[in-house]
């Protein structure tokens, strides 16, 4: 999903809930019970049987779309991006993003019809969709519009760090998409700015950030599962545009479809790919089964604890070998 910050530029800093569109009627029901009444604001006094009613009609009329757009998620319009765009393109794949992220499966770049874009997220935030329209306007050239959906130039969300004991570290930013990358073996040469006191013979790093963000998308046979920017691209949506440069990753087997996709879409992919109607973009727009739910607004953190073993042997070489791999 795309890095959602906390905060919303006009807004007071101490707002302390947001909004999010929410598809109703969405299996499973007890998923949407436990949330609005375990994280929506108000919703601890909710009736459940009215919550059960509003889900139980939104389930019917998905029912009814079943019947009347039988097949719409397979007749999605992809086109051929502009020619004009390539030296954008080539800045996105020599790109660490680009890179490090989409070098398993097949890629490409293209320009794709926003509404019938499957979706397997249920909810957006409306506050984020705010802050992103300000970058945009109606007639957005398409360079504009093709960084928008590539955002490697846009900086993140700050991030903040305090030390809570010697191998003890918190680490928190305003942004829902602030996560653990990786771990990483350092060269005493790529470190810069620390002052030790004796000489460094090795480091490990713990890389923290976000997610791509690039607005792309899982083809399998004629149908495009969005798997990342779907707050981008509903913002797209609202303000009238049809179509936007996406990249694509093609799966034709599940093992490559499990590389890929959200647990919810892997779990069930025939409910995606194979169903006569599946969940689309379009569908946050449509009022039967849109809600909209005021929820508190929260930070992410990230706990980082050190455990150092310290082991002294004559022969390192007569360790099993397999002890290194010991956690």
């Amino acid at each position: 999903m795309d890095a959602k910050t906390a905060w919303l530029p006009g807004l007071k800093e101490q707002t302390s809930h947001s909004e999010e569109a929410w598809l109703l009627g969405q299996p499973p029901l007890q998923r949407y019970l436990d949330y609005m009444q375990d994280t929506a604001i108000g919703g601890a006094a909710m009736s459940r049987s009215a919550l059960v009613d509003e889900w139980r009609n939104a389930n019917d009329y998905w029912y009814e779309l079943e019947q009347s757009e039988a097949g719409i998620a397979d007749r999605i319009e992809i086109r051929d991006i502009d020619p004009g765009l390539q030296p954008c393109i080539d800045e996105v794949i020599a790109s660490d993003r680009y890179r490090r992220g989409f070098n398993e499966l097949p890629t490409r770049f293209a320009m794709v019809e926003l509404e019938k874009l499957i979706v397997s997220q249920r909810h957006v935030d409306i506050h984020h969709t705010e802050r992103l329209k300000a970058r945009l306007a109606g007639d957005t050239p398409l360079e504009q519009l093709f960084w928008f959906c590539m955002p490697v130039r846009s900086e993140e969300s700050p991030v903040d760090m305090r030390r809570l004991g010697s191998k003890r570290f918190l680490v928190w930013s305003k942004s829902s998409d602030f996560r653990f990358h990786e771990a990483a073996l350092l060269k005493p040469s790529q470190i810069s700015g620390y002052e030790p006191f004796g000489p460094v013979g090795a480091a490990i790093g713990v890389m923290l950030g976000y997610g791509s963000n690039l607005l792309n998308a899982v083809q399998s046979d004629n149908r495009l599962l969005l798997h990342n920017g779907h707050h981008r691209a509903y913002t797209l949506l609202e303000m009238g545009f049809t179509h936007a440069p996406c990249i694509i990753r093609t799966v034709t087997r599940r093992d490559e479809l499990n590389l890929l996709v959200s647990a919810d879409a892997a779990s069930d992919p025939s409910f995606f790919f194979r169903a006569a109607r599946p969940p689309m973009l379009k569908d946050f727009f449509d009022p039967k089964i849109r809600k909209v739910v005021k929820v508190p607004r929260l930070m992410r953190l990230l706990e980082i604890s050190i455990d150092i073993k310290e082991h002294e042997t004559t022969d390192f070489g007569a360790l099993d070998p397999s002890w290194p791999n010991q956690p």
